[in-house]
């Protein structure tokens, strides 16, 4: 039984909607503007060759969707960073929401003080569980400049991190 290319579309559009629909959000800053970069990456994907994207759809729908967002946002505005918000999936009292809500807005901070280009190998590292070639698919980078932007990104957010817990740890 051979698959049609709608079949592969719609599977892929299941499996991996959301996170292309999340990683263009953080580019482009703009609900909006992110549905049509996912939606343009969508239809790339429908005139392309599926059976050769196959083993690597996922970088493959990444480097497009980013090429998309990125492009709209060269049209409308400059990029600005935004991170989808996220509730707790489990009940908990109000102050441990607060505090988990405080963490996450430090990590946040944090994150959107990186440069662009290291904010966005963490979130294809850590949203997206991407590889190191697989991140250097999608954003043109070499393998090791991968791991050393990530590596860079990581440390400075450890830095940072641990500044905020001793200031806030103080006060």
């Amino acid at each position: 039984m051979s698959e049609t290319k709608g079949d592969f579309v719609r599977v892929c559009l299941a499996d991996h909607g959301s996170h292309l629909l999340r990683y263009a959000r953080r580019l482009t800053g703009d609900p909006e503007r992110a549905q049509d970069a996912v939606q343009e990456t969508f239809l790339a994907l429908w005139r392309a060759d599926h059976e050769g994207l196959r083993p690597r759809i996922l970088p493959w729908l990444l480097a497009v969707c980013r090429n998309k967002a990125l492009d709209r946002n060269k049209k409308e505005r400059p990029m600005v960073a935004l991170q989808e918000g996220s509730a707790p999936s489990v009940e908990v009292s109000p102050q441990d929401g607060a505090l988990a809500r405080e963490r996450e807005w430090r990590v946040r901070t944090a994150l959107d003080a990186l440069p662009e280009r290291q904010q966005e190998v963490v979130v294809l590292k850590f949203q997206n569980g991407l590889s190191y070639r697989e991140i250097a698919e999608v954003t043109g980078l070499s393998v090791s400049n991968v791991g050393f932007q990530l590596h860079v990104a990581l440390k400075t957010l450890r830095e940072r991190l641990a500044e905020d817990k001793t200031a806030g740890g103080a006060a």
